[in-house]
């Protein structure tokens, strides 16, 4: 059962911005007066997912939290480069124009090569790295249940018919159900709630590299090469030990990255570590934003 608009509503308390990328807009939240905070959400989340750190931190510093074209509040066109190139360079022009400086990343899941490739292209803008679930190179593994909405035909049909991609994660994605009222659960899914309005959904599962074939897969390599660049930034690493999808290993690979970064291990918080951990989670970005 799920909760009408009023009561997820009542969970995003934040005025709506919107920038024009050509003929589509972007929706963004601005909340607070600071240091910005960029909050880059993944797939199948929205700004929604960042909630309780806009509220916990924007008192202090500049949360901006956009939503992807084709998700959250954004516009949602059917015929639309949705892809890794695509989103990092909508998220650029939103930096650019905002004019955000000493930036501090927050980034989950998709969030992750989109922010950070952001970052290499604006490097001089990025100052410090907060990272949640999520990578920033070619996949070392895709798991079974990805690999099956990858099926021509039927994992479109499941993915934008049925919602249930979105409608799973709400399980799937997270180690708290109890979390999941129906408030939560009718946020996160009410931009998706037609055929159409789940067209990134779709596409940025599609855009997922199986092989090295596929372009992003470049991109991603790209992205990989050059992430050495910005090692000398202070990093975070905050970890659902219980997720399926970005294991240990991911973890593992950014640490790499980033030997220096602090690591915060949450062993029993999953993909959606934020949903998971968000009261544990908020002195620990507090503690690192003051170091």
């Amino acid at each position: 059962m799920f909760a009408p608009e009023t009561a997820w509503r009542s969970l995003y308390p934040f005025a709506s911005h919107y920038l024009q990328l050509g003929t589509v807009r972007y929706h963004y939240l601005d909340e607070g007066t600071g240091t910005p905070l960029l909050m880059v959400h993944g797939n199948p989340t929205w700004s929604f997912y960042w909630r309780n750190l806009v509220v916990g931190l924007a008192g202090n510093y500049r949360a901006v939290a956009p939503d992807h074209i084709g998700c959250g509040l954004s516009d949602k066109p059917q015929a639309y480069c949705y892809t890794l190139s695509q989103h990092i360079a909508n998220l650029v022009q939103l930096i650019d124009t905002l004019d955000l400086q000493d930036i501090t990343l927050l980034a989950h899941d998709w969030g992750g090569a989109v922010g950070l490739g952001s970052a290499l292209e604006r490097p001089e803008r990025f100052t410090r790295f907060v990272l949640f679930n999520t990578g920033a190179f070619p996949p070392p593994f895709v798991p079974w249940r990805i690999r099956l909405c990858r099926t021509p035909l039927l994992g479109t049909a499941a993915l934008r018919g049925l919602n249930l991609f979105a409608r799973a994660a709400l399980f799937m994605a997270t180690n708290k159900r109890e979390r999941m009222t129906p408030a939560v659960r009718a946020g996160l899914l009410a931009p998706y709630d037609s055929w159409a309005h789940r067209v990134a959904i779709d596409g940025f599962v599609k855009d997922i590299p199986l092989t090295r074939r596929h372009p992003t897969w470049k991109t991603l390599q790209d992205i990989e090469s050059q992430l050495p660049s910005l090692a000398n930034r202070p990093c975070q690493l905050i970890w659902g030990m219980r997720d399926w999808c970005f294991r240990p290993l991911c973890l593992e690979m950014l640490q790499r990255i980033f030997p220096q970064a602090e690591v915060q291990r949450l062993d029993d918080a999953g993909h959606y570590v934020v949903e998971d951990a968000h009261e544990r989670i908020l002195p620990m970005v507090r503690g690192f934003l003051q170091r």
